[in-house]
């Protein structure tokens, strides 16, 4: 009996020694166990907090899209770490990112869990019952030479647009910007009741480059357990005179920048360097398109119709468009439409490199709704070929 309690007993503590008292995130599965192991050595209470923490890190402390990239980035951020760092981690991030949440308040988000558990509990907070989302936007900060930030505030409401009363939520609230269909910031929180003060935009995170018209567009989610919200505004004016410009790199006027084709005469190399080319020789002319430029236009709405983006992008060379995946995204590019409706095509005006081409045309998204667009169309001249260079709605 005696050498039966030794036996039970080292068998306790061996299985005591191997629980982690820090995260192991080699594998999805060691971070789980790890996490496991150092939650239950807590109190109910510190538990629920160290969940929390957790959630506040994956939701806002990694940069990722999806939620299993996320959790990968939740273990490198985390890793060997224990449950005072991770707290500490959580407090500072809620910190920056504006949030009601500290590690030493009481629970606040309901029932988190990291690993992916959507399903409504009995009492689940985050089951907010809405119709649908609405978006309140408000220009701030004048300071005299014109607003310096806009208030976004998302509110959910009912079928009579009416915002409805919930508390002791934490449903993940995104904010996307965009202009010209090209995405400039993302920007995330927890809208914990419906008296959510929303986003701050600041314009100066906004460079002036990437900026159309001096217009942005903005889309909002607000993820709830059974449905995620989703609501957009288009065209909001933007103060030109608050946006960030990079400042203008300095340089050494004193430098005499060589060409590298310049023949130096050694015996005077203060001469002004000449270049190789024989002065006779006449430089190349870039090769003359013969097709018409409203062509190019005509068939890159048709592929944008049709959904042959790659057709469509290819067909392009403009930078705002950034690259491919951000062309053809299916929320904040030309993914999103579902068909495309011509009305009109005409050349303003071309010479040897450029053309400009305005179209008329209707455009339907996914979800059925249909935009009227006038729009005018840069091109150039790229090896013989006509490429769209710049892309402008007008009013």
């Amino acid at each position: 009996m005696k050498k039966f309690s030794l036996l039970l007993i080292f068998s306790l503590l061996l299985f005591t020694a191997c629980k982690k008292d820090h995260v192991d995130a080699t594998t999805t599965q060691t971070l789980q166990s790890s996490i496991n192991d150092m939650a239950s050595g807590l109190t109910t209470i510190k538990q629920i907090k160290f969940n929390e923490a957790l959630y506040i890190l994956k939701t806002f402390g990694v940069e990722a899209e999806g939620d299993v990239n996320e959790l990968k980035a939740l273990g490198q951020l985390i890793n060997g770490k224990k449950v005072p760092e991770i707290l500490s981690m959580a407090d500072q991030v809620a910190q920056q990112n504006g949030i009601e949440w500290a590690s030493t308040a009481p629970p606040s988000l309901g029932e988190m869990n990291i690993f992916g558990d959507e399903t409504a509990k009995e009492s689940d907070p985050n089951d907010v019952r809405a119709s649908s989302l609405s978006i309140l936007t408000q220009l701030s900060g004048d300071t005299g030479n014109g607003p310096t930030a806009m208030q976004i505030v998302p509110r959910l409401v009912d079928n009579s647009g009416n915002p409805i009363a919930f508390t002791g939520a934490a449903l993940e609230t995104t904010l996307e910007v965009f202009s010209n269909g090209v995405k400039l910031s993302t920007a995330k929180n927890l809208m914990q009741d419906n008296n959510f003060r929303g986003f701050n935009l600041k314009f100066s995170s906004l460079l002036a480059s990437k900026i159309v018209d001096n217009k942005i567009d903005i889309t909002v989610s607000v993820k709830t357990t059974a449905k995620t919200f989703k609501m957009s505004k288009i065209g909001l004016d933007v103060n030109p005179s608050a946006l960030k410009v990079p400042e203008v790199p300095k340089t050494d006027s004193t430098v005499i920048v060589q060409d590298p084709n310049a023949v130096i005469d050694p015996s005077n190399p203060t001469t002004p360097p000449t270049t190789g080319t024989d002065p006779g020789t006449v430089p190349s002319q870039p090769k003359q398109s013969t097709a018409d430029p409203k062509n190019t236009v005509s068939k890159f709405l048709n592929n944008v119709s049709s959904q042959n983006l790659k057709a469509a992008f290819d067909s392009s060379s403009n930078p705002s468009w950034g690259s491919y995946e951000s062309f053809s995204n299916p929320t904040s590019g030309f993914g999103a439409i579902k068909n495309v409706s011509v009305k009109n095509i005409s050349i303003n005006g071309t010479s040897t490199n450029s053309s400009s081409v305005n179209a008329t045309y209707d455009v339907t998204d996914k979800n059925g709704r249909t935009t009227s667009l006038k729009a005018t169309f840069g091109l150039k001249n790229v090896n013989g070929e006509w490429k769209i260079s710049s892309y402008k709605i007008n009013p």
